[in-house]
């Protein structure tokens, strides 16, 4: 398990323990460029689901708020995501970046989701405050400071969808966290960084949330 703390904008803090992490994949609004990108990862060697939009249980220890990732080797990255906090009495959005092993990855989505925590800001909105402009929300990452993903939560799946499926499947209870998915990465971009950094925008007051990260080598290996 593992605990988090998230500052709220009306000068209140929540402590969480992590009790159920999941991560969403291949959630973008449109199913049928969902598709179109199954199809992509798949000339990579990608496997593709058996079933879109996934979700994939990691460890909850996985669930971090740092400011370091250490790596085995150089082929990880992160992604832009949002995530959903359950606590005794709300539903917090914060941001997130789901860091990822791609060389394994090519194995199995779940395996190499689960070699990388998902990294989470330290602030967050209270869901209900900011559920009527959902949409209008802006999700931006950086690698090595360098703007590689940018949109709207409009390009996800809604909160209210994976609240319904938490509610399905008996995980709507406090200490569930759940991310996103991501929006799409632009093309030619170097996603493989040492330095990563996404946010979240609230147009209508102004408000960002921001978590960021240096991803560390772990020495080399003997044997």
């Amino acid at each position: 398990m593992a605990d988090l703390r998230f500052d709220l904008p009306d000068g209140s803090t929540v402590a969480v323990t992590v009790t159920t992490l999941l991560n969403g994949g291949y959630a973008g609004r449109s199913q049928d460029d969902v598709a179109a990108h199954v199809r992509e990862l798949a000339e990579l060697g990608v496997p593709a689901p058996s079933e879109t939009p996934s979700l994939y249980p990691v460890a909850p220890y996985l669930a971090q708020q740092t400011d370091e990732v250490p790596a085995q080797h150089d082929r990880t990255s992160g992604e832009a995501e949002w995530a959903l906090v359950v606590t005794d009495d709300d539903v917090l959005l914060t941001v997130a970046c789901d860091h990822t092993d791609r060389a394994l990855e090519v194995h199995g989505v779940a395996w190499s989701k689960q070699a990388g925590p998902d990294v989470l800001g330290r602030k967050a909105w209270r869901l209900a405050d900011v559920a009527d402009r959902i949409d209008q929300v802006e999700l931006t990452a950086w690698a090595d400071g360098v703007e590689i993903q940018v949109g709207t939560l409009a390009e996800l799946l809604a909160p209210a969808y994976w609240l319904d499926v938490l509610r399905a499947r008996d995980l709507l209870r406090p200490g569930t966290v759940l991310l996103s998915g991501t929006i799409p990465m632009r093309e030619g971009v170097n996603q493989f960084a040492r330095e990563w950094r996404v946010a979240l925008c609230d147009p209508a007051t102004g408000d960002t949330i921001e978590c960021a990260y240096a991803v560390r080598p772990l020495p080399v290996a003997i044997g």
